[in-house]
């Protein structure tokens, strides 16, 4: 008997990104992602833009995954969708939308936990890449998440370290507001440190006990150096700012590497995966490479288009979950703070 072709559409809407996905068995056919300008003259994401947002993109975004994969709605045979964790209002949209549209083609509904899907990413089904071993451990970074966690199988992982306090991405962010930067400031400081000195100026490290990560400490000791160096000298910022972007990403950078050589150890696991809107960071995907010479790892790097928050990530999670018959029930709800 022929194997049947799974079709899956996911949504993705945790944040301030509307996404949606096409795939067949494992392979993505359509990618699509409407990005919300509108949060940058406010240099961070308002909750209720983006919900408002969300709901005036959703039906153009599936619309458009399903013109470019050239797939009927009738040939879907599920739907998946970020369940969290996320922002309410957007994961609302996302979730309304997904129940309302596997009642009406009557086909089951899938949620995803939208951290999952980063770390799965890996497993979507791409010509030239290679995907983890089991077991693995997997860090993912973005603007609300810095985790490391020992992923023993597709559904079976476990937190061993996480931040503290703020994520990678807002070290980043809070960093780049510091130095009058743009929102988001992650992908400028990154491009400004390719033609800095990382040893120009020394920031301290947190000290945390085990696996978890501390990046508070360190953007309360960047804005009191940013400020008493302007102090002496007004224009101080203008004229160092490739350097003092590059001793951030160095000192952000050595604190993700020293927790992961430390995980290495202690699981003895030396796969390594990245995740998440941060591990775009052509900083740490080199310190990364550069680990499988120093420590023996043998590293994994998602595409960039499965870096940043996208709808691929939450169909692969979907057909993984449609292949051992995990369905949800329509009265599933969001949740913002889903764990993993």
């Amino acid at each position: 008997m022929a194997s049947q072709n799974i079709y899956i559409l996911a949504i993705e809407s945790s944040c301030d990104d509307t996404a949606a996905s096409v795939m067949l068995n494992g392979r993505i056919l359509s990618n699509v992602v409407a990005n919300q300008k509108i949060h940058e003259e406010y240099g961070g994401v308002v909750p209720e833009l983006a919900s408002r947002a969300h709901q005036q993109n959703i039906v153009p975004v599936v619309q458009q995954a399903l013109k470019k994969a050239g797939v009927e709605k009738s040939q879907l045979n599920a739907i998946a969708f970020t369940r969290g964790p996320g922002l309410m209002g957007s994961l609302l949209v996302g979730t309304s939308f997904a129940k309302s549209l596997a009642y009406g083609l009557n086909i089951p509904l899938i949620d995803v936990n939208h951290m999952q899907a980063h770390i799965l990413a890996h497993f979507i089904d791409e010509e030239d890449f290679n995907k983890p071993e089991f077991p693995f451990l997997a860090m993912t970074i973005s603007g609300g998440h810095t985790q490391i966690v020992n992923v023993s199988d597709y559904f079976d992982m476990e937190v061993i370290g996480e931040t503290i306090d703020d994520a990678v991405g807002e070290a980043y962010d809070k960093s780049g507001k510091i130095l009058g930067l743009g929102y988001p400031a992650g992908p400028e400081i990154d491009k400004r440190a390719q033609q800095g000195n990382p040893k120009a100026f020394k920031f301290t490290k947190p000290k945390v006990d085990g696996l978890n990560f501390s990046f508070s400490g360190l953007k309360t000791a960047i804005l009191y150096f940013i400020q008493k160096e302007t102090k002496a000298n007004p224009n101080f910022i203008e004229e160092n700012l490739n350097d003092i972007c590059a001793s951030i990403q160095y000192t952000i950078i050595g604190i993700l590497i020293d927790k992961l050589k430390l995980a290495s150890k202690e699981t003895g696991i030396k796969h390594i995966a990245i995740g998440g809107g941060v591990s775009a960071n052509s900083g740490i995907r080199k310190a990364l490479k550069d680990g499988e010479k120093k420590f023996g790892w043998t590293t994994y790097i998602p595409k960039f288009e499965y870096t940043t928050d996208n709808a691929a990530m939450i169909a692969i999670v979907g057909h993984l979950k449609f292949l051992e018959g995990e369905f949800s029930q329509n009265n599933v709800v969001a949740s913002a703070r889903l764990k993993l």
